[in-house]
């Protein structure tokens, strides 16, 4: 698709038309907020600029929708991503242009890694001076090509309903994703009689949702004929919301279920067929199943690297049925012999019509369950200092399974996706495919923003957590009620981690200091507490969810070494699950070479 699109509206109005009073003319801002409104939009996140004003000042009229000020643009982007994980509608951020355009550029880029909904609005200078180096000028259109699902520079006032109807229809639909309008200021500030009667006419952009049934029909097939089928399921089923198909499916069929981090909670992970998160950091078990299974099914995912570890033995006797929205995903790094290319909620009720309980695998399951015993995912307590996983297990029993989660990028995000037993989709919010770090507190706004009626948390690493830490001014201002744990070991703790395994331990600037977060949070007018004992951290969890606003627990503990403060397990990168280090500090190859087991 084009990055602009041609005028094919009439032209601005003259004057004597605006003696019409029935159908008065609009500025171009008023026309985008009016368009906004049509499209449902009730929240939108917006730092305004000199490119960009004429947009607040018409925000200021609306009675529909809500404005955010974030303290910082990518704040913005975060929270309207937020906003989008856990409404499944397009998320809405605005800022000037230049600097603050550019600002949004890496909370876009975490939108199209992890297909969400976004609809990105840029103010830009004057027409007349584009293409001069004006003051505060950027290509933002050129910029965020290889980072948006589609853009737009509007040349016309009278195009503005369309392509706002069109922006926020290209997000939502097919393989989800953000979208950037760009509108020059002399265009907001222009008047015309709008036309806000819109259609749907893009012969480029026609998505196939329906899958073929006779590709269904051979996966089934593929299905019955299996001995040690599993389901890898992805973040397409929550964008899809086929969350409800799929666990209809792993009933009518008992096969064991692995989710990627995007899938967290689309199947609950407290059933006995979960065997949870899979990848560099996920369950040892998922990862010896999916190795030993004859039949993948992967719904909704992308094969990324940090699942599959290295491409050519990863799976190496399965057959693979891949169901995805997105043509392009098929065969891009796993060949499989059954593609199945369509809206994966559609294909589940397809496949649900012919499934029935597979009678054949009473071996395979035993040999799941007994991995699940072998390889629990567990973690040490600690007399002395807080152990930052018990912490998170504390965490949900307090807050609830309702509790949404977000998370920064790091040690503290794995330990979440590792711990936290999510049992519903939308509840879960993380930078996966793009790992941004600070993504955490803004996007725990946006969430609480959207669901006021759910607790909100943020579980963040100190390092994470100070790369957007402005925003707690923007949840104190705004009354938004995030609840962020700080795990607080002065360091940049994954990449200290690395440093640890390969490195040697060389310290390459990944201590960071010492920082009190709850002085900070003081010094924003929110409340907070510092703690460092492992009997202060239930009654100060309770004391944090018991508050009525925002609140900032900064859980002080040590950074230690490899036996106590490492995500474990871990794949090496590039490596198999057979290298996978344990928490006996050896990895599983060795492990059962030991017990005579032949790999």
């Amino acid at each position: 698709m084009s990055r602009t699109r041609p005028s094919t509206a009439k032209k601005v109005v003259n004057i004597d038309r605006k003696k019409d009073l029935a159908n008065p003319p609009m500025k171009g801002r008023d026309i985008l907020v009016k368009a906004l409104e049509n499209e449902g939009v009730d929240t939108v996140f917006g730092y305004p600029g000199g490119a960009s004003m004429e947009i607040h000042q018409a925000l200021t009229l609306t009675k529909k929708i809500r404005h955010v000020l974030p303290r910082h643009e990518q704040g913005g982007s975060f929270a309207a991503g937020g906003y989008a994980r856990v409404t499944g509608r397009p998320g809405v951020c605005i800022a000037t242009s230049g600097p603050g355009a550019t600002n949004l550029l890496t909370g876009i880029m975490d939108a199209k890694m992890d297909s969400i909904p976004l609809v990105a609005i840029t103010g830009q200078v004057p027409t007349p001076v584009i293409g001069s180096d004006a003051f505060q000028e950027t290509d933002i259109v050129g910029a965020s090509f290889p980072l948006v699902k589609h853009s737009y520079l509007v040349q016309d006032i009278n195009d503005i309903p369309q392509i706002i109807h069109e922006a926020f229809h290209i997000a939502s639909t097919g393989r989800p994703g953000p979208v950037l309008v760009d509108i020059p200021k002399n265009i907001q500030q222009q008047e015309t009689i709008p036309d806000f009667k819109v259609g749907l006419d893009i012969p480029g952009y026609r998505p196939n949702l329906k899958p073929a049934p006779q590709q269904v029909k051979k996966a089934m097939h593929l299905i019955k004929e299996a001995r040690r089928p599993i389901i890898y399921a992805g973040g397409g089923i929550v964008s899809a919301e086929a969350s409800d198909e799929l666990r209809k499916f792993v009933k009518k069929t008992g096969i064991p279920i692995t989710n990627t981090v995007m899938g967290l909670g689309s199947f609950p992970m407290d059933d006995p067929l979960s065997l949870h998160m899979l990848g560099m950091h996920g369950a040892v078990y998922a990862n010896i199943a999916i190795n030993h299974a004859d039949l993948v099914i992967a719904l909704g995912v992308r094969f990324d690297d940090r699942v599959t570890g290295k491409l050519s033995e990863f799976c190496p006797n399965a057959k693979f049925i891949h169901v995805d929205i997105d043509p392009s995903e098929i065969n891009k790094n796993i060949t499989v012999d059954v593609p199945i290319q369509g809206d994966v909620k559609q294909a589940l009720k397809m496949m649900n019509e012919m499934a029935e309980k597979k009678k054949d695998m009473g071996p395979w399951l035993t040999q799941v369950q007994e991995w699940k015993q072998e390889f629990p995912l567990t973690y040490k307590m600690s007399d002395k200092d807080i152990v930052p996983q018990h912490v998170i297990t504390e965490l949900q029993r307090i807050a609830g399974d309702e509790a949404i989660v977000s998370v920064g990028v790091g040690q503290h995000q794995m330990w979440t996706a590792q711990f936290w037993r999510f049992k519903q989709p939308r509840r879960w919010l993380c930078s996966s495919g793009l790992g941004a770090m600070g993504f955490g507190l803004p996007a725990a706004m946006g969430a609480a923003v959207a669901r006021p009626d759910l607790p909100v948390v943020n579980i963040d690493g100190d390092g994470s957590f100070l790369m957007n830490i402005q925003e707690l001014q923007t949840c104190k201002i705004e009354n938004i009620p995030v609840k962020s744990v700080v795990l607080n070991n002065a360091h940049l703790g994954m990449v200290a981690q690395w440093e640890d395994r390969f490195y040697k331990s060389l310290r390459g600037h990944t201590y960071i200091g010492d920082a009190d977060f709850a002085e900070i949070a003081d010094a924003f007018g929110i409340k907070g507490e510092s703690i460092r004992k492992p009997e202060e951290v239930e009654p100060a969890l309770k004391r944090m969810m018991k508050h009525k606003g925002p609140y900032v627990l900064d859980v002080k503990y040590p950074y230690n070494d490899k036996s106590h403060g490492h995500v474990i397990p871990m794949i090496p990168g590039g490596h198999t699950y057979l290298d996978t280090i344990l928490d006996t500090d050896t990895n599983l190859r060795e492990y059962w070479r030991k017990k005579g087991i032949d790999v």
